[in-house]
């Protein structure tokens, strides 16, 4: 074993050995190279002999390192080959060792124990030779490595490893441990045999005794034979271990497959379930169940896999904690999967935030609608104007289809995001359920098993792990063996891969880098001056964006005074319509009390005989009257003067809005403006871009063409060395060149390897380089990933927080509707309480009429007053529960209040991430304007590269066409000064390295620009187009111009003109000519740049979608920050109103509150005789316990007095006036229930119509808002669509725009009437600007027409000038040609203007192609043009329709909008006031005893203080805030302004940099270093230009900063004046209070009075009472009887009342009831009218039946009573004959004679009957039972008895009729128990349906009279021959007593 690991270790080494010393030696080549190549610049060349010898060199070294790398290459394959043979051979030797290892494993421990016993008994033979070492010398000798060989036996630990569990661990150590001992004993062997021959050499010396060396020989063969036995166990070890690894790998792969089996099945489970949850929602409890069941069912039969298993789990812990790193993974992908779900999750509350958006958008429009339409009502009840149109109706149709479309899409993408969720969550829960279940059953199986057959299988797996630890310790070998194997390979075929690839790049980086040098310095020069004037523009741009802003400011300056006063005017018309509608509400109040005042008066007239003294009242009522009527005119009054305010507010309005809407339009256009400068950037940038890369792509052509050329002049100047050199003494030379070829082949070999050695050492450190960017990659990702976490973390919290608030939201609603319940229970309980109180005095008035009529009579007794008082303690019982509903109700208002509090608290968190938000999105904002100027910079500098690029490609073309070779020597010069110049900077590695570095960040910028000249590309493209588009107009306008000189030309008049107009012709046709070249120019430039752009788009086409997904990202959030602002708005608004209402009902209840608290006070002031002032807190609780007994004192008078007014009052009274005073309240109270009830149900009209408005005003509202959008939208498209048909065609949108206002003229008079005068007139206006404005259009592009023709000449003139240039250029060249006359020269000519030849071709084919492809866009545009004209002229109608309903829409959702602010200040006033109050409340129950009114004025001051300070610390708060924003956008604007700084200082930096290095490489070259001067003067200057402009900028920031100032101060005098405002509030509050508490302080004098005359009245009843108690004593029985009856009536009549109240409750739903009833009965009664139709058909058919059948006997009845007669005995057959009698309707007396007369009478009439009965109809004849026939011996009435029984029940199941045959017997049926009530029912029938006449007998009576029969089909015969069927009765048999015989029963029956 240690020899063949030590083999493959030693083989190993060997190659990797080799393959480091090639790695190495590639290494010192590639360094060589390196260095060769910078080294290359410092051979100065002088002529051109020189320099071919130099390069011919440079190619040799590379051929020879080439040829180095390559053979390289070949002896690695050939080491990589040898090594695979290798690894072949040692996994065939694993093989064939691991069989003999297997068969030799049990013998191995025999010959182990062996081997000890053997030790042992050499240990003892040591002993003995050491004792005789010591007699002899050379036995010492001997025994020396016996004991050596002793102290290395190692101590036996083998039997105690198998005795534990924990085998393989053990018996790993110990394996390793014999390993060791085997190779240290291997290595002592070998000791000893060195010693053994040293002795031997010494005893042949010395001449010892043979039988010494016979005991060596011995020694010697027993070591050899124990080598072959050790090679031997190590070859059968490792060939055992090999055949393990195999079982081990099959067992592996078995396991692992079973555990893919078993989770594919458990995924295929769980989508089945998923499949069967989505199918079957309802049944979810059902699915539960058989999921439960199918994982017991699998869990079973887990159990019983892991119980066969149970053995192989010992094996596979390892295996196990693999599945565990497995399922670690897995469960990473879970997390992946949550992330998702959470992303997913968002979506979807996205997605539910904008249908929720967009539910509220709808219901606001729709609210606005209704408000519109109330308005519109109320306006046609006043004006009578004309109905709404029916574009409102058409958008309300479009609205709610989008609405529909809106739900749809919501639903089906929550229904598809649910599914997703739930898959994902079960399969997750699932998986780990699954898991879970199966590692606890597992763990409890084994437990058990472990249990039961740990005894028995103690020695089976005790073998069995010994034997698997082997096992797996060789596995563990051969695996890491094999690992380090592939591994290695795998290494060395990258670093193979690598190392080519690093070459190729390195040599291809070098070339590149070298052009790009030479470039990127001519470029600098060039863009540092395009900087210049780009900067210049952007300054001038900025100034005009300066502008724009400061005039859009002043615009939203103007909008908010618009604003402001609009909100005033809504504000007095809300004023208005409060006031309006409390005078309606009084108004109706006082007309239901004029309707029960006229009620009463009429009841009063009735009883005018007996009371005289009921004038007087109705004269006082008469009066009330006249009162109410001039009350009502002065409402009338008020209302008229109110609507004409309305009206003068309502054109107030009409004025406002157009002058918004006027300076909306303005805005508009400057924004339209604003985006053609913009667009125009953008096209010049595209251009200029597109005409660099042009440029760069004709640069790489010439280059490569140069490099080509010099290829070819190298290879002809070797051609010619080599020509030379072999001329003389070719011999000589070759013998001397062998040698020194063979003596430079050798140094080579020296080079490369140490080439190959610096390779290894650079290889090394670019790995370190590539590690420590690993980690520094790693570490950003981390980060990344914090980010995300974080974000998703954010992303949880804000969705837990919209969850919660609309939790909080159903909360609020649910109170606002327990709120409306209570605010409605109270009023009804006020009101009730009101007309009680009235009633009280109205009867209190008319007995003390009646007492002043009347004189007293007789004195009452005290029953009466008894009877009373419980009256009245009954009423107590009741008023009593009253005030505990008043408190449970005062309860709920403030648990509802608290959570009030906690919502506003919400809200408030809210609004703060409100803020939070539009902060951010005013962050992006600003991020957003500093990309763009970021961008404006790059287009400015792409300019200047590209205007440089062109400046180069025009020198470069008059160099390539004047001489070539020049221009190579010119590059090589360049190249070579490029060179030197690397020379002192570039020969360290740092160095070279940060140039890597450097060009990498240019191949960055280059890449970045790319992606951008993509996007512009595109746009170029289209200007192509349009460029081409006017140079043809220009043409044809040329074409006519000469037509029209030529047509002159042939009059008369004008031949003297003729050589001027000749002249003008060949101008002219010069400019034609001219155009056609820039056109060609233009068309080359084209394709080019299609190629360019073809190319470039499929590189950039994933950035750019990329791109495109983050800006629709952004919008998508933009737009859901403003919808969700905006839907928070409304929601708040109506919030604001309910919590409005709520403490204005908090407030009143206070101020009732109050007033009682005061009188309270007086009370006790007067009751504790003014007690001292200064309270404490003991004092404070005496006051108010003092209070209540005050209280509960009052309450007790108060009754005290009720009762004594009673008794008094009825003294007074007979009962006769009692009873008709009862009778009379009898009939009052039913006619105020009536009243009360209908004023009931009026209110809750009135309150429904309310709601009901309330909704369609906010949808109206929100259907503005979506109009509004809509309108904003169409705005914008309309913006675009002008710009882009002013580009195309100019002509055809002026006829548009004639065209529209003729249209709008047309369409006016018929939509607008009165109104529309004001909106015609703003039409007009517009209509003027408008073409004011196209005016303008025309003017800039006759101005661009003259800009593009000057361009054109400016071209032109540069063409000519070129041309003079080329033709000079050619005059020269042939001189040079004539001169040189060389054939080169001329083949490159030729080539050249083949070429040039070839290249015209092509453009013009393209050209051609390109204008057909022009010409079918322009024919496919105007046809887009003519379509888009006439939508735009359909929605521009339907706009002008829409626009006159919508401005007043808009007018009232802004005023809506506006009046928030307000609604929130006065929400704020009224916490304070409800708090305000509360203190008060507090400050008068501490303060009874102290009553100075200046300590509650200071309360007062100070609260009023309070709250003006809170409110100013709110409003300053949020003026800081507003200017916080405005900072912070300009620190962001002035940190933008620094990094540009920075910027253009660091470019200073590096342009100095390179100035110094031109400076020490081209001290020759004094010329150019003078213009570089100059250049450096003039970006000095440029700068400083730079810098006053950026502090321009910042004196332009710093005036912007104070305009935000002096806003921010006009705000502070806003609100100041809404201060004002609120201080006058307050000051009227006050007011009121004074007011009331004057009014508490009258109540508490008559409160005085009132306890004075209770005083007088108890001592004068005292009196009475002594005086008239005997009296009454007689008449208290009667009295007692009376009101006892009274009490029930009285009881009698409040159940009435309360019956009258729930009566009423029920009325309604009984409305509903009636309504289904009523249909319900109309269909009854159709169907009904069909039964009696049927039923008249059916009783006709009857009667037929009848008549027919009335006077004839069944046949077979008749057969069947003969047969009977003769089966009879003789004693009964005469019953029979009466029996046939009684059927055949025979008297008795009759058949008494037949039967008295001879037998033969009645035979001849049975004969006679027999013969007479042929007419009668068939009966069917039922079965006789054997029973039947055998009973001779019974009479036969017994017999027919049984006959009807067995008739009745039938034997066979009775078959169904059809449904034909059923219906009509139904209905007869059903008829004929609708016809007969009154008949009796058979009793026990089968069928309750069927009645019969209460004569007949349904047994004896023929079956017509029985049975309703059916009409018959006309092919089957009679219905009795038919099957009983269901629909026929089945008669029961009538029950019979045993006594009773069956005669009597029969009498019983004919009786009947």
């Amino acid at each position: 074993m240690a020899s063949w690991l030590g083999g493959l270790g030693s083989g190993l080494g060997q190659s990797l050995g080799q393959v480091g010393g090639s790695l190495s030696s590639l290494t010192g080549q590639i360094s060589s190279f390196t260095k060769d190549i910078l080294l290359e610049g410092a051979e100065e060349v002088g002529d051109t002999a020189t320099e071919l010898h130099v390069s011919n060199s440079r190619l040799r070294e590379i051929e020879s390192i080439n040829a180095a790398q390559k053979s390289e290459n070949e002896r690695l394959k050939k080491v990589c080959s040898d090594l695979e043979e290798k690894h072949e051979a040692a996994e065939l030797q694993i093989k064939q060792l691991s069989v003999e290892y297997r068969n030799q494993l049990q013998q191995k421990e025999v010959e182990i124990s062996h081997l000890k016993a053997r030790q042992n008994a050499l240990q003892e033979q040591l002993q003995k030779l050491q004792t005789a070492a010591q007699s002899a010398q050379l036995g010492g000798g001997v025994s020396q490595p016996a004991t050596t060989s002793a102290s290395f036996v190692p101590v036996v630990r083998h039997s105690s490893g198998f005795e534990g569990d924990d085998m393989d661990f053990g018996d790993i150590i110990w394996s390793q441990q014999e390993i060791n001992r085997l190779s240290n004993e291997v290595s002592r062997l070998e000791s000893e045999v060195d010693h053994w021959k040293q002795i031997a050499q010494s005893s042949k010396v010395q001449g010892t005794n043979d039988a010494e060396q016979s005991e060596i020989c011995k020694l010697q063969n027993t070591i050899k034979e124990l080598k072959q036995n050790l090679s031997r166990e190590i070859d059968e070890h490792q060939h055992e271990l090999s055949v393990l690894q195999d079982a081990h790998r099959q067992k592996l792969v078995e396991i692992s497959r079973r555990h893919r089996e078993e989770l594919s099945e458990y995924e295929e489970r769980i989508e089945e379930l998923e499949n069967q949850l989505q199918q079957d929602g309802v049944s979810t409890d059902a699915m539960v169940d058989s999921k439960i069941s199918e994982q017991k069912k699998s869990a079973q039969n887990l159990e019983g896999e892991k119980a066969e298993d149970l053995h192989i789990i010992k094996d596979l812990e390892d295996e196990i904690r693999k599945l565990n790193q497995k399922l670690s993974s897995a469960k990473e992908e879970n997390k992946i999967l949550l992330k998702e779900q959470e992303l997913l999750k968002v979506e979807k509350i996205q997605i539910t935030q904008e249908y929720e958006s967009l539910k509220s958008d709808f219901s606001t429009l729709q609210s606005s609608v209704a408000e519109q339409d109330a308005l519109l009502k109320e306006q046609e009840k006043s004006q009578s104007r004309t109905p709404l149109p029916e574009d409102v109706v058409s958008l309300q149709q479009a609205l709610l289809e989008a609405e529909r479309e809106i739900v749809r899409l919501s639903s089906l993408y929550q229904e598809e995001v649910e599914k997703e969720l739930l898959n994902a969550q079960q399969k997750d829960d699932n998986i780990i359920s699954a898991y879970n279940e199966d590692q606890n059953s597992e763990l409890s199986q084994l437990k058990q098993d472990l249990e039961r057959k740990e005894r028995e299988l103690n020695e089976s797996i005790a073998e069995r792990e010994t034997l698997v630890a082997e096992l797996e310790e060789l596995d563990k070998q051969n695996q890491e063996a094999t690992q380090h194997m592939i591994t290695l390979k795998e290494k060395l075929s990258r670093q193979h891969i690598e190392t080519d690839s690093i070459t190729k790049q390195l040599k291809f980086d070098i070339d590149v880098e070298r052009k790009k040098v030479a470039k990127l310095e001519m470029e600098k020069m060039e863009t540092v001056k395009e900087l210049d004037s780009q900067k210049e523009k952007l300054s001038q741009c900025s100034y005009a964006l300066n502008d724009l802003h400061i005039s859009k400011q002043q615009l939203q300056d103007n909008v908010r005074n618009l604003q402001e006063q609009l909100k005033k005017a809504q504000d007095c018309n809300l004023h208005n319509k409060k006031e309006i509608r409390e005078l309606q509400q009084r108004l109706k109040e006082r007309e239901e009390e004029l309707s029960l005042s006229l009620s009463k008066l009429t009841e009063n007239t009735k009883q005018e005989s007996n009371h005289s003294s009921q004038d007087l009242i109705l004269k006082e009522r008469e009066v009330e009257i006249a009162k109410l009527q001039n009350k009502q005119l002065e409402n009338k009054q008020l209302n008229e003067d109110l609507e004409k305010s309305l009206s003068d507010l309502k054109t107030e309005n009409g004025k406002l809005i157009a002058a918004f809407e006027e300076l909306k339009q303005e805005l508009n256009d400057a924004i339209s403006e604003k985006n053609k400068v913009y667009l125009e950037k953008d096209t010049i940038v595209e251009a200029l871009k597109l005409e660099k890369r042009h440029l760069e792509t004709e640069l790489n052509q010439t280059e490569k063409q140069l490099f080509e050329q010099a290829q070819k002049y190298e290879k002809t100047i070797e051609e010619l060395s080599n020509a030379r050199s072999m001329d003389t003494t070719a011999l000589q030379l070759e013998h001397e060149r062998l040698v020194k070829l063979n003596q430079e082949k050798d140094f080579k070999m020296a080079e490369l390897k140490r080439n190959m050695e610096q390779m290894e050492v650079d290889h090394q450190e670019t790995k370190e380089m590539l590690t420590t960017s690993l980690g520094g990659q790693k570490q950003l990702t981390e980060l990344i990933n914090e980010k995300e976490e974080f974000i998703e973390k954010l992303k949880n919290q804000a969705s837990q927080v919209k969850k919660e608030l609309e939790e909080y939201m159903e909360v609020s609603k649910k109170q606002d509707i327990l709120k409306q319940n209570l605010e409605e229970r109270d009023k009804s309980l006020a009101i009730m309480k009101e007309e009680n109180n009235h009633l009280k005095e109205e009867i209190e008035r008319l007995k003390d009429q009646q007492s002043r009529a009347t004189p007293v009579v007789e004195p009452k007794t005290l029953d009466i007053i008894i009877e009373l008082e419980s009256e009245v303690t009954q009423l107590k019982v009741i008023k009593n529960n009253l005030e505990e509903e008043i408190e449970a109700h005062k309860k709920t208002i403030e648990d509802q209040n608290q959570k009030t509090v906690q919502l506003q608290q919400s809200l408030q968190e809210q609004r703060k991430e409100i803020d939070e938000s539009k902060f951010q999105c005013e962050q992006m904002n600003v991020i957003h304007e500093r990309l763009s100027l970021e961008k404006d910079e790059e287009i400015k500098n792409l300019q200047k590269t590209i205007e440089q690029i062109k400046t180069q490609l025009h020198k470069e073309r008059q160099v390539i066409q004047t001489d070539s070779t020049d221009l190579f020597q010119e590059t090589k010069v360049q190249t070579l000064n490029g060179e030197n110049g690397n020379e002192k900077h570039d020969l360290s590695k740092a160095e070279i390295e940060r140039l890597v570095k450097g060009i990498k960040e240019r191949e960055m910028e280059i890449k970045l620009l790319n992606e951008k000249n993509v996007s512009l590309s595109q746009q170029i493209d289209q200007l192509s187009k349009d460029e081409v588009g006017k140079l043809t107009r220009i043409i044809q306008e040329k074409d006519l111009e000469i037509q029209a000189l030529s047509a002159r030309v042939s009059s008369a008049s004008y031949r003297q003109d003729v050589l001027v107009l000749q002249q003008q012709l060949q101008a002219y046709v010069m400019e034609r000519e001219q155009v056609l070249a820039v056109l060609s120019e233009k068309t080359r430039e084209n394709s080019q740049l299609k190629t360019e752009y073809h190319k470039i788009m499929d590189m950039v086409a994933a950035k750019e979608a990329a791109l495109v997904r983050l800006q629709e990202e952004n919008q998508k959030l933009s737009n859901r920050f403003e919808n969700s602002s905006q839907d928070m708005f409304r929601e708040t608004i109506q919030n604001l109103s309910r919590i409005i209402r709520e403490k204005d009902i908090e407030i009143d209840a206070l101020s009732q509150k109050c007033q009682t608290l005061l009188t309270v006070l007086q009370a006790s002031s007067t009751g504790t005789d003014n007690g001292s002032g200064g309270v404490n807190s003991n004092q404070f609780e005496e006051l108010l316990q003092e209070r209540d007994k005050l209280k509960q004192q009052v309450k007790k008078m108060e009754e005290w007095k009720q009762q004594v007014i009673t008794t008094v009052q009825n003294m007074q009274h007979e009962s006769a006036h009692l009873q008709e005073e009862l009778q009379k309240l009898q009939a009052q109270i039913s006619v105020e229930s009536d009243s009360n009830s209908k004023l009931q149900v009026d209110y809750n009209g009135l309150i429904q119509s309310y709601e009901q408005n309330e909704k369609k005003l906010k949808s109206f509202s929100q259907e503005l808002a979506q109009v509004q959008h809509t309108i904003g939208q169409l705005h914008n498209t309309k913006d675009l669509l002008l710009g882009k048909l002013d580009l195309v065609t100019p002509s055809v949108t002026m006829a548009s725009i004639i065209s529209q206002p003729s249209v709008m003229q047309n369409s006016a008079p018929e939509v607008l009437s009165d109104e529309s005068k004001l909106l015609q007139k703003e039409l007009e206006q517009l209509k003027k600007k408008l073409q004011e404005k196209d005016s303008t259009i025309r003017t800039l592009q006759e101005n661009n027409q003259r800009l593009s023709d000057s361009v054109a000449t400016a071209s032109e003139f540069e063409r000519r000038s070129q041309e003079e240039t080329d033709s000079e250029m050619r005059q020269i060249r042939e001189k040079h040609d004539v001169l040189q006359k060389s054939l080169r020269e001329k083949d490159i000519l030729i080539k050249s203007k083949s070429d040039q030849l070839l290249s015209v071709s092509e453009n013009l084919s393209n050209k051609e192609n390109e204008n057909e492809l022009l010409k079918q866009a322009v024919t496919n545009l105007k046809e887009r043009n003519l379509i888009l004209e006439m939508d735009i002229r359909k929605l521009k109608e339907e706009n002008e329709k829409i626009v006159a309903r919508c401005r007043e829409k808009e007018t009232e959702f802004r005023a809506l909008q506006e009046t928030n602010m307000q609604f929130s200040m006065m929400l704020k006033e009224k916490e304070f006031e409800s708090h305000s109050m509360k203190e008060k409340a507090l400050a008068f129950e501490k303060l009874l005893k102290e009553k100075e009114q200046g300590k509650t004025g200071e309360l007062n001051q100070l609260l009023n203080e309070v709250k003006s300070m809170q409110e100013k610390a709110v409003t300053f708060q949020q003026e800081r805030d507003q200017v916080m924003v405005a900072l912070k956008q300009k620190q962001m604007e002035s940190s933008a302004l620094q990094s540009e700084i920075q910027h253009l200082h660091e470019k200073e930096q590096r342009l100095n940099q390179e100035l110094e290095r031109l400076r020490n490489h081209l001290i020759e070259m004094e010329d150019s270093y003078t213009r570089e001067a100059l250049a450096a003067e003039d970006r000095e200057t440029k700068l400083r230009k730079k810098v006053s402009i950026l502090e321009e900028k910042l004196v332009s920031s710093s005036t912007a900063v104070e305009n935000a100032s002096h806003q921010a101060n006009l705000q502070v005098e806003s609100l100041q004046e809404q201060l004002n405002l609120v201080s006058k509030q307050r000051d009227e509050t006050v007011l009121q209070l004074a007011v009331s508490q004057d009014q508490v302080k009258q109540y508490a004098l008559s409160l005085a009075n009132l306890q004075m005359v209770l005083e007088q009245f108890q001592q004068e009843e005292k009196a009475m009472y002594s005086a008239e108690l005997e009296k009454h004593q007689k008449e208290t029985a009667e009295w007692k009887k009376k009101a006892e009856n009274l009490e029930e009536k009285v009881a009698s009549l409040q159940e009435n009342l309360e019956e009258a109240n729930a009566a009423l409750d029920a009325a309604s739903r009984l409305t509903e009831q009636l309504d289904v009833k009523e249909e319900q009965i109309e269909e009854l009664k159709k169907e009904g009218e069909i039964r009696r139709e049927m039923l008249e058909d059916v009783q006709n058919k009857l009667m037929n039946l009848i008549n027919s059948t009335e006077g004839k006997v069944d046949k077979l009845l008749m057969r069947n009573l003969f047969i009977g007669h003769f089966h009879t005995p003789k004693n009964k057959r005469h019953e029979v004959l009466r029996l046939m009698g009684s059927i055949l309707g025979m008297k008795k007396e009759e058949l008494d004679q037949l039967l008295c007369e001879d037998q033969r009478g009645v035979t001849r009439w049975v004969t006679g009957w027999l013969g007479g009965g042929t007419g009668s109809k068939s009966v069917p004849s039922t079965p006789l039972r054997p029973t039947h026939q055998t009973g001779f011996n019974s009479s036969f009435s017994e017999l027919f008895v049984k006959f009807l029984e067995t008739e009745s029940c039938p034997s066979l199941p009775p078959p169904k009729l059809s449904v034909h045959d059923m219906k009509p017997l139904g209905a007869a049926g059903a008829a004929k128990t609708s016809s007969t009530p009154t008949s009796s029912q058979i009793p026990d029938s089968g069928v309750s349906g069927i009645s019969r006449r209460p004569d007949t007998n349904p047994f004896l009576a023929p079956r017509s009279a029985a049975v309703p029969l059916i009409t018959p089909a006309p092919s089957s015969g009679h219905l009795l021959m038919k099957p009983i069927s269901d629909a026929l009765p089945t008669f029961t048999p009538l029950p019979v007593s045993p006594d009773a015989s069956a005669g009597a029963v029969l009498k019983d029956l004919l009786k009947q």
